[in-house]
C-alpha cells in the first residue's frame, strides 16, 4: 500500500487541509492520506498549540467518513522536537510492507533544503506537491526531479492562523471547519 503522509500542527484542521488531503488520495497512485499530527514543531512555538490529543481528536472527527484519509498520532511517541526523517524512518520499521511518500505544499518545497537530512528524504520518498500562492522561488535542484510530482490540487488559501484570531474575535467561520471540527471547537471553547 502507497500511503501519503501529510503532516501538520493541524491547529486546527480545515476544509483547506481536507481538500487537499482528499484530491491527493482519490487523483494520484496514493491509497491513502495519513495526517501526521505533529506535537511540536522545530519551525512553531508550542506556546500557540492546543494539546496533542485534541487536535489529534479534531483530525479524527475531520476524517472518519472518509475512508482513503486517516489521522496519525506516530509522532506523539518520538522524541521532540521531531524531524520528518525520524518519523519517515520510524514509519518504515513499523511498516515495512508500506511504500511512504510525502505531501507539501509549494510553499515548503521552497525551505525544502533546509530540512533535516532532505537528500536522503528525496533519494528514498516521493514528494507530492500541490501548489500555494507564496513568495520565494523554488530551488533549481528541484526542478523536474523524478522523485516530485506536482499534483494539480486546487489552491486553498486559508490557515489555521486566520481561524484561530477569527474564532478569537467572535467571527464566524463555520463554513471554513468540518461540520464536527467546529462543534468539537465550540463546545470546547477553544481558541476563545
Amino acid at each position: 500500500m502507497k500511503i501519503g503522509l501529510y503532516f501538520g500542527t493541524f491547529n486546527p484542521i480545515h476544509v483547506g487541509h481536507l481538500t487537499i488531503a482528499n484530491h491527493v488520495a482519490e487523483f494520484s497512485d496514493l491509497d491513502q492520506v495519513w495526517f501526521i499530527v505533529t506535537p511540536h514543531s522545530p519551525f512553531k512555538k508550542k506556546n500557540t498549540l492546543l494539546d496533542d490529543y485534541q487536535r489529534l481528536e479534531m483530525v479524527y472527527q475531520a476524517t472518519k467518513s472518509y475512508d482513503k484519509l486517516q489521522p496519525s498520532d506516530i509522532e506523539f511517541k518520538l522524541p521532540q522536537p521531531n524531524y520528518t526523517i525520524n518519523t519517515l524512518v520510524h514509519l518504515e520499521e513499523k511498516y515495512p510492507k508500506h511504500e511512504f511518500a510525502l505531501i507539501m505544499g509549494e510553499d515548503n518545497l521552497k525551505s525544502f533544503h533546509k530540512w533535516k537530512n532532505y537528500e536522503l528524504i528525496l533519494h528514498n520518498y516521493s514528494l507530492y506537491v500541490y501548489p500555494r500562492i507564496s513568495k520565494g522561488k523554488v530551488d533549481t535542484q528541484f526542478d523536474d526531479h523524478p522523485k516530485i510530482t506536482k499534483v494539480d490540487a486546487p489552491i486553498m488559501e486559508l490557515s489555521s492562523t486566520f481561524i484561530r484570531k477569527a474564532i478569537k474575535a467572535e467571527k464566524n467561520v463555520r463554513p471554513m471547519l468540518p461540520h464536527e471540527v467546529w462543534t468539537y471547537i465550540d463546545e470546547m471553547n477553544f481558541y476563545k
